[in-house]
């Protein structure tokens, strides 16, 4: 059973999301928050495998909430999703940047919202379709040079080559058509990179792509 809490100050949106995603079978809405130091103490309390966080709550923002969330040790296993109203919100990088594992607009559609539970607590990071290389390609405008990259000591020369592709915006089925292998081969390579470099999810290793400069601005064609 995957559990799931809302945090969102809008009633009426928590309640759309609580009557899609209850009558999912696998999926339970674990509790219902209206602002960011609720969700915080929500979290800490329930232990959810997913947050719907909205980024604009009172008291205590969505991104703020995220940084608290992901940096706590004892709430490892949580995975955040954010919610924003538009495809290029722009807090959506910052919400990566706080560790969140993607990002979803609000009026997607419901089998897409289930999806994206599932996807993240199976370690997929989820951006919405058509924004990934956009939402990518601003993270590059905005990142500083790199500095020298010891992390990638860690990897073979297959997982850099996947790490890059991955961080290029490319599925795993994207990556096994570049690398001709299957896509469950390039699955396990991606996994591995994340083991190897402690990622919390795909996201991550976007961020860490671009960080080491294994990725660069201009790259993404």
């Amino acid at each position: 059973m995957i559990r799931v809490l809302l945090a969102d100050d809008q009633a009426l949106v928590r309640a759309g999301f609580r009557a899609l995603l209850g009558a999912q079978p696998g999926i339970e809405v674990a509790g219902e928050a209206g602002d960011g130091e609720e969700a915080v103490a929500l979290v800490t309390e329930l232990r959810p495998d997913v947050v719907l966080m909205d980024i604009r709550m009172p008291r205590l923002d969505g991104l703020a909430a995220t940084r608290r969330i992901t940096e706590d040790p004892a709430l490892d296993g949580v995975r955040v999703v954010m919610l924003t109203t538009f495809e290029l919100d722009e807090y959506v990088f910052e919400a990566i940047r706080s560790g969140a594992s993607g990002f979803l607009v609000k009026d997607a559609e419901p089998e897409e919202l289930v999806r994206a539970v599932t996807a993240v607590v199976e370690g997929d990071a989820l951006l919405s379709p058509g924004v990934t290389r956009r939402l990518i390609a601003e993270f590059a405008a905005r990142s500083k040079e790199p500095a020298e990259a010891a992390v990638l000591r860690a990897l073979t020369e297959r997982e850099r080559e996947v790490m890059a592709l991955v961080g290029m915006g490319l599925s795993n089925e994207e990556i096994a058509r570049r690398l001709v292998v299957s896509p469950l081969t390039a699955k396990t390579h991606v996994s591995r990179t994340m083991v190897k470099l402690g990622a919390r999810d795909r996201a991550q290793l976007v961020v860490l792509a671009y960080e080491s400069g294994l990725v660069r601005p201009g790259w993404l064609g």
